[in-house]
């Protein structure tokens, strides 16, 4: 029988920064300067179009080196724009900065990866019941971290690395289990990498994407895909101790989950929430949880969530639990609506 497993710590268990913009600067007084006291004259009896035509006979070179010009200054100008607002604002109202793909790497996987990989980081949550590894992204530059919740739900000690492996102790800030969201806070951290949290509302089936996480503990593993599905219903326990079999393993343990009304991977009990989750053949492991999933211009579209496994015999062991190309993530405009609520302190 086919199962479905949470695609993470299953076992385990801006103040949101507004985009800068650009403030425009105007003259004082006149918008234009006075014109100049001499200049060239209409001769006497002669008429506009004549001059038109003096004119047109003028050297066409300069026009193509300013049109050229033109569009060089363009192109970085949108380059440079991109780079302050991220993602842009979208139906959620919020906008987090990022660093996105530079013009020259947009659309490739290496790129996406160069440019995202710092703002990603694992995160090991220690409970009662073990170990176990999930992954985050990075949203603020002093270190508020967007995960899952079940990645830390009941964890007495949080442990954050970075891409650069610096680690760090991490304290929650807030949960929602209802969108199966938390959000984590570094504590002393500063000047960190941070990702452009894009809109999911654009996404389109068919579009490539990449995921970045921290399968098995493996740290910063890229893997790339399409978007195969938009808003499926994924249905998961919203308690910690509902129906899961944890264990102290990296990236182990099973999570419970339904899916067209069926049950996988155990009964996910009476406490359960279900949300709309996009659909992707990119490669999700245990401990790609809490990670992100990328369009091609760096801009974070999802949070991954869940995964389907071959079967529950083998999800005992971390060698049987591998992504057969249907992984399931939390659109980032849900994330984004939530925001508010998780820096408050969650809203269950």
């Amino acid at each position: 029988m086919t199962d479905y497993y949470r695609g993470s710590g299953d076992a385990d268990s801006t103040q949101q920064h507004p985009t800068q913009g650009f403030q425009g600067q105007g003259f004082q007084g006149s918008a234009y300067p006075p014109p100049p006291a001499y200049g060239p004259t209409l001769p006497v009896g002669g008429s506009a179009t004549a001059t038109a035509h003096r004119r047109a006979k003028r050297p066409v070179a300069l026009l193509a080196a300013v049109a050229i010009a033109a569009a060089v200054i363009g192109g970085g100008t949108a380059a440079l724009v991109g780079n302050y607002t991220g993602g842009g604002t979208d139906s959620t109202g919020t906008t987090v900065s990022g660093t996105t793909v530079s013009q020259s790497s947009a659309g490739t996987v290496a790129g996406v990866a160069q440019a995202v990989s710092p703002a990603i980081v694992e995160i090991n949550a220690t409970s009662t019941s073990g170990e176990a590894t999930g992954s985050g992204v990075i949203i603020t530059s002093d270190g508020e971290i967007i995960t899952n919740n079940h990645v830390i739900a009941g964890a007495s000690s949080i442990k954050v690395r970075l891409s650069t492996g610096k680690s760090y102790t991490a304290q929650v800030v807030g949960t929602d289990a209802n969108k199966d969201l938390a959000l984590i806070k570094l504590e002393g951290a500063s000047g960190l990498k941070t990702a452009a949290l894009g809109n999911s509302d654009q996404v389109k089936v068919g579009d490539q994407v990449v995921a970045i996480g921290s399968p098995e503990g493996l740290t910063g593993t890229v893997t790339s895909g399409i978007i195969s599905a938009l808003n499926r219903d994924v249905t998961v326990a919203k308690e910690q101790d509902q129906g899961q079999q944890q264990q102290p393993q990296r990236g182990g343990g099973n999570w419970p989950f339904e899916f067209g009304g069926q049950q996988f991977n155990g009964d996910t009990g009476s406490s359960k929430t279900t949300y709309k989750a996009l659909q992707t053949d990119a490669s999700l492991n245990p401990g790609n949880s809490g990670g992100a999933l990328i369009n091609m211009n760096g801009e974070i579209i999802g949070i991954n969530s869940a995964m389907y496994a071959p079967s529950s015999s083998s999800a005992s062991g971390s060698s049987g639990a591998g992504s057969v190309g249907l992984g399931f993530a939390i659109p980032v405009n849900t994330v984004k609506s939530d925001l508010s609520a998780l820096r408050s302190g969650g809203t269950g």
